[in-house]
């Protein structure tokens, strides 16, 4: 697992949140099991547990008695609805404020921000 700040649990969801935006795990197929995801990251069995818990809570993921943890329907969208509320709070403010700090101008900012963007692929 990843060094973040953020709690273990919370990481576990957002790696399989990531798997459900690229398409690595699509909607209806069925998500790592709680073993699977602690042998793979290393992690007790409950920290992974309580990542899918997370998103079984949001409606991500759907537990089938038996069978196993499967992406619901419009999870992906769902996701990524959630990421777009959160994006300006998450790392635009951040930025601005960090830019601040290091008296970066709001103009030089831009450049970088468009200059980052489209080294990325990323085109108006």
């Amino acid at each position: 697992m990843d060094e973040a700040t953020a709690p273990l649990f919370q990481q576990v969801a957002d790696l399989v949140a990531d798997a459900i935006v690229d398409g690595s795990l699509p909607e209806g197929e069925r998500a790592p099991s709680t073993n699977e995801l602690a042998a793979f990251h290393h992690i007790s069995p409950a920290t992974a547990r309580k990542g899918l818990t997370l998103l079984t809570n949001q409606g991500i993921l759907v537990k089938r008695r038996g069978v196993g943890m499967f992406v619901e329907k419009g999870a992906r969208e769902q996701i990524i609805s959630m990421r777009r509320r959160n994006f300006v709070q998450n790392y635009v403010v951040p930025l601005v404020d960090e830019a601040a700090k290091l008296g970066v101008k709001r103009r030089y900012l831009s450049t970088l921000i468009h200059d980052v963007a489209e080294s990325r692929g990323l085109y108006e």
